[in-house]
């Protein structure tokens, strides 16, 4: 069964969905958590171009920790322990990250929100799930946003 499930958060409402989730597959499996957030270096240089700040990397850096300290707190609460990631990238979009994330620990299953977008929405915004559920080895549970139910 499950027994490392890898959970990427950004802070965001459908990433918590997504953490709940794993916490719950964790306490009834046993299972061993690992957070994983991204600093996707490539929108610091796009911010840069708007908003010169050398600090920029740095309070990014700042905020994942942040993202993470917080996740792991509800993991405890939970009466569970988490190991987190911060991982940057300057190449890398944040869905292949967690993809060599997935095969690097290596874990059994990647636990996700998902906003659902579809259409041209998610033309334009890109899918970092639709990207890991296609490209991943292993099997992957996409908690959906209560906007797209």
């Amino acid at each position: 069964m499950y027994r490392k499930i890898l959970v990427p958060i950004d802070g965001s409402k459908t990433a918590g969905l997504g953490l709940r989730e794993a916490i719950k597959l964790s306490q009834a499996l046993k299972a061993t958590l690992r957070l994983l957030y991204v600093v996707n270096e490539t929108d610091i240089v796009m911010a840069e171009a708007a908003y010169p700040n050398a600090e920029l990397l740095n309070q990014l850096q700042q905020v994942g920790r942040k993202i993470l300290d917080d996740a792991e707190r509800d993991v405890r609460a939970a009466g569970l322990s988490a190991e987190s990631v911060l991982l940057n990238s300057s190449t890398q979009v944040a869905g292949e990250l967690i993809v060599q994330q997935a095969k690097d620990w290596p874990c059994d299953l990647i636990v996700m929100g998902t906003h659902g977008r579809h259409g041209l929405s998610k033309l334009v915004l890109g899918s970092t799930a639709e990207f890991v559920l296609h490209h991943t080895p292993v099997p992957v549970l996409l908690e959906r946003s209560q906007h797209a139910r």
